[in-house]
Formats: structure tokens, sequence, C-alpha cells
């Protein structure tokens, strides 16, 4: 690599035209512009100027040289101002979530993209460890978590709380839901059935789910596929536990029966960013989308 303050001088030599001015605007003596010049041709090889008493002429290669030097200056000045100007609508959004929240944000997303061409929506559907562990890479900016990371290494907030939803088949709709009834049915489970499970049975506000233990529920059924989860349900096979974005999503949601809990379930979702991180303008627009979706829910 060139040295870029060799560059510079030698550059300035050829627009100023005369050693001792160039030294002058530079700041330097002419011993060190002269210096800087030799330097310069020996690390590109070639003489770049050709000195006739106290006048020089560009040889082609010192042409080359100086074309080089315009264009180092240009991308220099360019990504300088980029730098002082944080465009709110031009660059690329990188956000991971859970697959349930992504079925309502990536239209979202795209809406804003078609809005806005310049902006790049990259959306990763991930578990909370990948999420936190992309936001440490940096290969996420922006992530939804459902508990409070580290606070050593996160900065967190309270975005909202998801409803989750027992799905049970129709066959279910008319009956009493009890501990039994679920056990004869059994679970369609998922990556993340399990902690949908308890998280339902220990805040519905009945006595009998809270005793419940969730390895005593048998299995029918696994995937780990969000739109083809709530299949089997629609079958009549199957009761299983999602957020209520992902009932909204399923195509045959009417062949679903929603239990109607004693008390709310939800789960709190936590809005995440890599601590002491500024995020650009441009996440500004995503954040509010999700403000506002949870404030009108």
């Amino acid at each position: 690599m060139l040295n870029p303050v060799w560059l510079n001088t030698f550059k300035t030599l050829i627009e100023i035209g005369h050693f001792t001015q160039t030294a002058e605007k530079l700041f330097m003596t002419q011993p060190g512009v002269s210096q800087h010049i030799k330097k310069l041709e020996a690390a590109c090889g070639h003489d770049l100027i050709k000195r006739i008493n106290k006048q020089f002429e560009l040889t082609e290669q010192g042409r080359m040289v100086y074309d080089y030097a315009l264009r180092v200056a240009a991308e220099e000045q360019q990504l300088l101002d980029s730098l002082s100007f944080d465009d709110p609508f031009e660059g690329t959004c990188r956000v991971s979530c859970s697959g349930s929240l992504a079925l309502w944000l990536y239209p979202h997303l795209l809406t804003l993209q078609k809005a806005h061409p310049k902006l790049t929506m990259s959306l990763e559907v991930a578990p909370n460890y990948k999420i936190l562990d992309g936001l440490q890479a940096g290969t996420v900016d922006l992530g939804i978590v459902t508990h409070i990371p580290n606070p050593s290494l996160y900065n967190s907030r309270v975005l909202g709380q998801e409803p989750l939803c027992l799905a049970l088949p129709t066959a279910m709709a008319t009956t009493p839901v009890t501990p039994d009834s679920l056990k004869t049915c059994g679970a369609v489970m998922h990556p993340d059935a399990a902690h949908y499970l308890s998280l339902y049975f220990e805040q519905c506000g009945n006595a009998e789910f809270a005793n419940m233990n969730v390895d005593d529920v048998p299995a029918v059924s696994y995937i780990n596929q969000l739109s083809q989860i709530l299949l089997p349900v629609a079958e009549g096979i199957g009761f299983t536990v999602l957020p209520q974005s992902a009932i909204h999503a399923f195509p045959r949601k009417e062949e679903l029966a929603v239990h109607t809990p004693e008390s709310p379930v939800v789960e709190t979702l936590y809005l995440v960013t890599k601590r002491n991180r500024d995020l650009p303008a441009r996440y500004q627009q995503i954040i509010h989308a999700l403000e506002a979706k949870f404030a009108a829910e």
C-alpha cells in the first residue's frame, strides 16, 4: 500500500507546480517535500517526475500515480461526507426475532423498503441465544428476545407483551378443557412448545393447569416449521400453544378452537441492542412500527 502522506504530498506538488510553495501549503520544509517524492518513487519503482532545473515534468508513470491520488482523495471525501449524514431512508437494516413475530414484522419491513428503495431489509428468524450472539458478533443490529439479557453486554427495554394461545381441535370447542382432556388429546410439540406450555399453565388462572407437569403430556407430533405447527391441530390431531400472531397468520385458523383462559397469558418481549452501540437513524422507523403494534394491543 502506498503511503497516503507521500501520495498527498505528490498530489499537492503536481497541483501547485512548485516545491517551495508545496512545502508552505503543507507546513513542511522543501527538503521534506523532496524526500516524500523520492520515497514515493522508490515505492512505485519508477521516476514520477523529470526534474529540469527548478521545474519538473510528469513522467507517464507520474501521471498514472497522480490520477490514482485524485481517486483516493475523492473516495476519502465521499466517505467523510457519508459519515456526517445519517440518512434515515438508506442502508441495510439487520433485525432478528422469533418466527411468530417475523410473520407480522417482515411485511412491514417490505412496506418500508418499497416506500424507500435505498433501504435493504434483512430479517433473521432465530432463537434467543442466536439473536444475542448475532448482536455481539455484529451480524445483527436490532434484536427482539423473550428475556432480559445480560446488562453488561446489552441494552434492553420492554417492547410489549405477546398473547399466547392454546389451540385445540374444533372437536374440543364445546367441551371443558381439563388436564385430563389435554393429556388425552396429546400435544403437537415444536422447539418452543415446552416453554409456551409452561407459561400457559402457570398464567391461565386455573389451579389444575398450574399443577400440571409439561412432561406428563404425551406428544402426538413434532414439527420445527412454524407455518406447519398448527396443521395437525386443524386436522384434529393434538393441541399446542403459540403466540397469537402465529394463530392469526395460519390460513386455516377457522378450523381451530382457541381456548379462553381465566387470566390472560402473555410473554414479555424485549428490544435489544449491543451495549454502547448507537443505531443509525434508519432503525427508528422499525422501532416506531414495533412500538405502535404493541401499543395498539
